[in-house]
């Protein structure tokens, strides 16, 4: 909800895919709302508890395991300037891609980002 929030304020289609293929899938589908064989029929959702957080539903991925990545395509310039810190989370990282080329050019936030403000001014003399 936090990170992305277009596909569910407006039901946008992202597509999303292993960063680390397997052998057994190491290409991206042409079509990603299409079966994929051997894949499963996933929701990809996010960190916070409601019904709103997910990036997307009923989609045909490979079989993954904990700790695996999942790339987001095309999240755009949308995504930062949309995501928030809602529920007290943190801002993602932002990576700029470039064929083979890859750069940050925004760190992830950390906690002290986010309270740090609030930290100061309490201690400001009254």
């Amino acid at each position: 909800m936090n990170d992305l929030i277009r596909p569910t304020l407006y039901d946008s289609f992202h597509r999303v895919w292993p960063a680390e293929p397997s052998a057994e899938f190491p290409n991206l589908p042409e079509d990603y709302e299409m079966d994929v064989p051997g894949g499963l029929k996933v929701d990809v959702v996010g960190p916070v508890c409601e019904s709103g957080d997910f990036l997307a539903k009923g989609r045909s991925l490979p079989p993954m395991k904990r700790g695996d990545l999942l790339a987001t395509f095309s999240a755009g310039a949308y995504g930062m300037s949309m995501s928030s810190n809602y529920n007290s989370r943190v801002r993602a990282a932002e990576v700029l891609v470039d064929g083979e080329t890859s750069k940050l050019i925004r760190r992830r936030e950390t906690y002290q980002d986010l309270v740090g403000p609030e930290l100061e001014a309490m201690a400001l003399p009254n």
